[in-house]
């Protein structure tokens, strides 16, 4: 892999590229706020993005917010998705380039493609499988070749969900066979909101659906074993009792992200692949109403290109207020929290999966504050100080990963923990 020291050749540790976008700014304040967690407790970091004022802006907003004047020195690197060589000149100073530009479906292969041509490490927060499988099967031999690491979704999609089943697998006594998990996020008084960004994102990918599944047929993958029971799907809504709300199957690229996880962990390390299945809570019956009427409006326009650019254009009206163009204010940040829950069943130690149904349970839980613009920088700030910090821990070659098949062996769950995002065990039993 390549030196994740700093040199003459590449002096900056990470780079934050898009520092002036939306969540860019507050993975520039994560940043700033783990300088001492670099390697030898010092981390050498710079900001890229295409304005050289509004990366000045954002760095001047940061020392004020953190009471870091020393932060307005910061080093800030021009440069563009549009222009090759602004990128390949950013990529040749950074060990780590951290990628704020979405969505990344229309603008993330171009930085994956300089990172890999040329020697830095790139983790993103992409909630996309088609941008996030696509670069797998595009750059991961070529990643491979040049000892360079491509890790995706580091954000909230989808490091709880990938690191949470590795949890739960390494706190389970005997042979995890599956997996469910539920997600629910509690708002305060003036509720929660999302970012314009996040909702192009959706918009794009559901209209693009097709192409995933056409994309997938590419790699010629066989199906994976199912060991012990096979986990049986739930309706598209259902009230669950687990966490005594309604609940639909999660939309995100959490179920994309572990199965690739799986798959990984089962053909390079021989390990049982774990069954799982997405979801999250969406209230009582009011919620249910008004999901399945947005749903439904959502449905309608996002299959033609007038209704799309509706979508895009009011995304605060057909969202019925969960996005906005502005984000979140501090206040609705400050009030919302989240929790997933993983309820695990398999085999007790002795016990045959092949004979006989399940007899052992878990549960286990992560919890941490808002998911979007506060835990989704914690996670993406922490996954480039483990690469820094344990790069004997990550896998033997380059090439583009999940967060669970990069991080497996390392003290990523720990880092995490030390950060806010925590993770517990609820209750274990045998049947």
């Amino acid at each position: 892999m390549s030196t994740v020291s700093t040199s003459s050749n590449r002096p900056y540790h990470i780079i934050v590229f898009g520092a002036t976008g939306f969540t860019g700014q507050f993975v520039v304040e994560e940043v700033a706020r783990t300088c001492c967690e670099g390697p030898g407790g010092t981390l050498k970091w710079a900001v890229a993005g295409r304005s050289r004022q509004r990366l000045e802006k954002v760095l001047l907003q940061t020392a004020e917010t953190l009471s870091k004047p020393q932060l307005k020195s910061v080093e800030i690197i021009v440069a563009d998705v549009a222009e090759p060589e602004s990128l390949a000149i950013m990529c040749k100073q950074g060990v780590i380039v951290l990628n704020c530009v979405g969505p990344y479906r229309f603008y993330g292969e171009p930085v994956v493609k300089a990172c890999i041509e040329n020697g830095a490490h790139y983790i993103d927060i992409c909630g996309e499988p088609q941008f996030l499988e696509g670069m797998q099967l595009s750059y991961h031999s070529k990643a491979q070749e040049n000892g360079v690491y491509i890790i995706g979704s580091c954000g909230f999609d989808s490091i709880p969900a990938d690191m949470g089943i590795l949890y739960t697998r390494d706190q389970f006594k005997g042979a995890l066979t599956a997996v469910e998990s539920f997600l629910t996020v509690s708002t305060g008084p003036e509720g929660g909101c999302g970012h314009d960004a996040t909702w192009q994102s959706a918009i794009y990918g559901f209209a693009d659906s097709s192409r995933l599944r056409s994309l997938r047929k590419k790699f010629g993958h066989k199906p994976l074993p199912v060991v012990g029971s096979r986990l049986k799907k739930r309706g598209p809504l259902f009230f669950s009792n687990e966490i005594e709300q309604y609940a639909v199957p999660f939309m995100g690229s959490d179920a994309s992200v572990v199965r690739r996880t799986q798959r990984y962990l089962y053909e390079e390390h021989e390990q049982s692949p774990i069954q799982y299945a997405a979801y999250t809570g969406v209230g009582g019956v009011c919620s249910v109403v008004k999901m399945l009427f947005a749903g439904m409006m959502f449905w309608l326009l996002v299959k033609f290109s007038i209704g799309r650019s509706l979508l895009v254009q009011f995304p605060e009206l057909f969202s019925f207020g969960l996005f906005s163009k502005n984000g979140p204010s501090k206040k609705q940040m400050e009030e919302t929290s989240f929790c997933m829950t993983f309820f695990g069943e398999g085999y007790a130690e002795g016990q045959d999966p092949s004979l006989g149904k399940p007899n052992a349970r878990i549960t286990t839980q992560i919890k941490g504050a808002e998911p979007g613009y506060v835990a989704t920088p914690i996670a993406m700030v922490q996954a480039a100080i483990t690469v820094l910090n344990e790069p004997q821990s990550l896998p033997k070659m380059g090439g583009v990963y999940t967060p669970g098949a990069a991080f497996a062996k390392t003290t990523l769950i720990n880092r995490l923990s030390k950060h806010g995002i925590h993770f517990s065990v609820k209750n274990a039993q045998q049947t």
